[in-house]
């Protein structure tokens, strides 16, 4: 059983990480009734969940002090280690019989060594990558890869439904982290093919809007897709996955693939296409501004190399 306020019947949370999607988790279980308790790098980042009722505090050791679930949010491995370590990290304010769930995208590795150390404070670790986006995070329908020990993600499986509408056990924390980044090459490939695609329609003088409503409601239209097609014409300020973060994805994948012997040829291409995007000024723009790269990209004719003169 988890512990909650006497009386609530309601387990209460502390949630380390208010970014983009963190803060709309936040945001969320508080709006499911929930006490959370939160703090984040910057304070600002909390101000308008404190006015939702957020309780706010210094530090993630504080954060994480007599909560039945502590949640991460952070943006990679050194991030995470930032949160988790030292006399004001998490784990120094884990108690014995809590669930720690880290929702970060970070190496396998690093998190499978991060549970080791939660399970000689007396808790349990959980790993739960997200699949989705701002929206998706916003309305409760994010995908959730956990993995760790089963009757752990048993006891707080009702809080992950309350943030995901498709909630899946994979495995170990290794596991998930895994699947997500197999989920992420997917998401990168997928955008970089539709966006040549969607020029090769519009510069052979097929209308863009047509282009994409076909494109979308065809055999490749993936939710993705569709939900990403209007950012190609319309790109937002504020990125729903950006491209600096989908790169250190890729570099993770590219790296377990590198330890497990799997060739990932299209990880790669991926994965230079948002090295030229990052270098024109796209790094925290949404990985749509692909299209926006190719559009300007200079296409060098067969036989000719870059800056070579046609006769």
């Amino acid at each position: 059983m988890l512990l909650a306020p006497a009386g609530s019947g309601i387990p209460t949370i502390g949630v380390v990480g208010l970014g983009a999607m963190g803060g709309r988790i936040a945001g969320r279980l508080i709006a499911q009734g929930h006490v959370v308790h939160g703090t984040n790098r910057t304070r600002s980042r909390g101000n308008a969940l404190i006015t939702q009722g957020l309780v706010w505090r210094d530090t993630p050791r504080e954060t994480a002090e007599g909560q039945d679930v502590i949640i991460s949010m952070v943006t990679d491995d050194d991030a995470l280690a930032k949160v988790t370590e030292g006399p004001d990290g998490i784990l120094a304010g884990l108690v014995p019989g809590s669930v720690y769930i880290d929702m970060s995208t970070v190496s396998p590795h690093s998190s499978r060594a991060l549970a080791e150390r939660v399970a000689a404070r007396g808790a349990t670790m959980l790993s739960a990558p997200v699949s989705g986006s701002v929206p998706t995070a916003e309305a409760g329908t994010l995908t959730i890869i956990a993995g760790g020990q089963v009757d752990a993600f048993r006891r707080v499986e009702p809080i992950l439904r309350q943030l995901g509408s498709t909630v899946a056990f994979v495995g170990d924390v290794g596991d998930a982290l895994l699947v997500k980044l197999a989920i992420n090459i997917s998401l990168a490939v997928q955008m970089l093919a539709f966006s040549e695609g969607v020029l090769l329609a519009e510069r052979g003088g097929v209308d863009r809007a047509v282009a994409l409503e076909v494109m979308t409601h065809s055999a490749i239209g993936s939710p993705m897709l569709q939900t990403r097609a209007a950012l190609l014409e319309d790109l937002p300020d504020k990125p729903w996955f950006d491209m600096a973060m989908m790169q250190k994805d890729l570099r993770l994948a590219l790296e377990s693939g590198r330890e497990g012997g799997v060739p990932l040829p299209s990880t790669r291409v991926a994965d230079e296409m948002l090295s030229t995007a990052r270098a024109a000024g796209y790094e925290h723009r949404d990985i749509a501004a692909m299209f926006r790269v190719l559009s300007d990209a200079v296409v060098v004719p067969p036989g000719q190399s870059l800056g070579s003169k046609a006769s």
